[in-house]
């Protein structure tokens, strides 16, 4: 699966496919409007990728300190695109890797 409508299908399932990056999961997870399962599953992380959709979460939340904080861990800046949009580019950066 490479495509964002291919992911979206997915979101008529119950549960994330399992083949997905735990980044993807959490994206799903919010993409079904679970923020807390989405930041559940990244927020021990600290690798990069993870901070990066910390980062976007926190952003989500309206916590902008804590998420410039992750986004700084990601090596990322804060976007000025719509959470919408942050969303979108976060699924199909990892889609492709």
């Amino acid at each position: 699966m490479k495509t964002l409508p291919d992911f979206k299908a997915t979101m008529q399932s119950a549960q994330p496919d399992s083949a997905f990056s735990v980044q993807l999961k959490s994206l799903w997870y919010d993409g079904k409007g679970n923020w807390q399962q989405a930041h559940d599953l990244i927020d021990q992380l600290t690798d990069q990728p993870s901070a990066w959709v910390h980062a976007y979460l926190h952003r989500k939340e309206g916590d902008t300190w804590n998420a410039d904080y992750w986004y700084r861990r990601a090596s990322k800046a804060r976007p000025a695109v719509s959470l919408d949009e942050e969303w979108e580019q976060l699924v199909l950066h990892f889609l492709q890797q």
